[in-house]
């Protein structure tokens, strides 16, 4: 986007400067542009999750023109409301993936497996953590923390054959990870193990 004569330009268009008639092809000229006084133009807005746009200000010192909004914090209350309707999607879509088993031990086919039994149960004990911790939080700030924790992963380092095959050794490399805690749960379905976690640890 371009900014110019308190105009902000979304799409190349013809312009009409000083009498003079420039085809829309100037907006690939970044000299054309500045010989004009038509600047770059950049928006900054608040994170929406979070904000409702606010007082918008424009600075049109620099070389390029930046209009910025405000951020309005969201009412606590509803944020809260959302987010756990978040948690309660997530127990749908994790039971729904299950369901079935019961489906079928109830036409007299096999039994639940235990280990889907025991997930089931896990499921629903991490909806209440979570919605414990939910109904916690007082401030935006703690909504804003909750739903991007900072956390420390560690990994092996991937060891690979002429043939791509892939081996662990000793050596660990970590890295920052920031996650939705309404979305990270422990449990897992099946028996799938990644050989090159080590842990993950919240900051």
């Amino acid at each position: 986007m371009w900014y110019f004569n308190s105009q902000i330009i979304k799409h190349p268009k013809e312009m009409v400067i000083s009498g003079i008639t420039y085809p829309r092809q100037i907006f690939r000229d970044g000299d054309t542009l500045t010989s004009l006084g038509i600047k770059p133009y950049s928006e900054t807005t608040p994170d929406s999750r979070y904000y409702h746009n606010g007082a918008f200000t424009l600075d049109e010192s620099g070389a390029e023109v930046v209009g910025t909004y405000a951020g309005t914090a969201r009412d606590v209350d509803t944020l809260k409301e959302r987010m756990l309707g978040v948690i309660n999607s997530q127990v749908a879509s994790k039971q729904g993936s299950i369901d079935w088993y019961w489906a079928r031990a109830d036409k007299g086919g096999k039994a639940v497996p235990l280990e889907i039994s025991n997930y089931a149960t896990t499921i629903y004990s991490e909806q209440a953590t979570k919605e414990s911790e939910v109904a916690a939080l007082t401030t935006l700030e703690e909504i804003m923390e909750y739903e991007n924790r900072s956390h420390t992963e560690v990994r092996k380092v991937a060891i690979y054959d002429d043939e791509g095959n892939v081996s662990y050794g000793d050596e660990t490399t970590s890295h920052t990870r920031h996650i939705n805690m309404l979305q990270h749960w422990t449990a897992n379905p099946t028996d799938e193990v990644d050989e090159a976690f080590v842990s993950l640890t919240a900051d």
